[in-house]
């Protein structure tokens, strides 16, 4: 009798899914997920290689927008979306739309008997203008504490939950590789910091730490100061797991390979599998 194969989900921010399209159909064919959460397509919905990737034997549910942002799922089987962006819209005074967002940031469904959710958290910096607070920060803290509650809806409904993605926060010290240049940046601020604690204090996993406790191990890095080739990079893609999801967790790991390839996007996939 055949042992039951792992459900394998990954997530990767392609920095343009145009630019990085032989990358991406090369990693789908090698590490054959059977979901990729995608982040920061940079294009309209009508710009997405459907076809490429429909051929690789992906469905696919992507909210897009032009030139900016955009997140993606693909699955080998069916996908029932449920949201097209994060719930709780109305967002701070003066900040955007009033339905929440007009930014295409995240995008959740229904696949492989999973509920998992596509996520491109705001970058937040600059963190000052003019010595203030700056509303790019704001937008970016206003937008953690909508995910904290959804998040925290999501565990009522006892599903098993991924929420994967590029969600632009340090979580600790020995997730970056110089924690004290970074200290002011909107990735690493206590406030952002504390934010994301508050989502894993409600009972999620994070499936990289529960697998690695102290490895300094990284999913990007700047493009600039010979940062790659330095493994001077920060771990700010993350794969949070309900519950009923960690219950299941077999592995997890970063796959470095794609970052070190021609027209590599900065970030490099992290994937976990989920026992059946």
């Amino acid at each position: 009798m055949n042992k039951p194969t792992p459900l394998k989900i990954a997530s990767w921010n392609v920095n343009s899914i145009k630019a990085r399209l032989p990358n991406v159909l090369a990693w789908l064919k090698e590490a054959s997920p059977d979901i990729l959460l995608l982040q920061e397509l940079k294009c309209e919905e009508s710009g997405f290689p459907a076809l490429e990737i429909g051929d690789l034997g992906y469905n696919h549910a992507v909210v897009g927008q032009k030139t900016y942002n955009g997140v993606a799922i693909l699955s080998k089987s069916a996908i029932e979306v449920d949201h097209r962006k994060l719930p709780g819209g109305v967002m701070p005074v003066g900040m955007h739309s009033h339905d929440g967002d007009e930014q295409a940031r995240y995008v959740e469904g229904f696949t492989s008997g999973m509920r998992v959710a596509s996520i491109y958290l705001p970058n937040g910096n600059p963190t000052l203008e003019n010595g203030q607070p700056s509303e790019k920060f704001a937008y970016k803290l206003a937008w953690l504490e909508r995910l904290y509650a959804h998040a925290r809806a999501l565990l009522a409904t006892e599903d098993a939950v991924v929420l994967g993605g590029d969600f632009n926060v340090i979580p600790e010290p020995e997730d970056v590789h110089d924690p004290e240049a970074w200290k002011n940046d909107a990735l690493f601020r206590m406030e952002s910091r504390a934010a994301f604690r508050k989502i894993m204090h409600l009972g999620y996993t994070d499936a990289f730490r529960a697998k690695h406790p102290t490895a300094q191990r990284y999913t990007w890095w700047d493009y600039q100061r010979g940062a790659w080739a330095k493994d001077d990079g920060a771990r700010i893609d993350h794969l949070l797991l309900s519950p009923q999801a960690a219950d299941r967790l077999a592995e997890c790991d970063i796959d470095r390979k794609p970052r070190g390839k021609e027209k590599a996007s900065d970030h490099t996939p992290i994937w976990c599998a989920l026992k059946s």
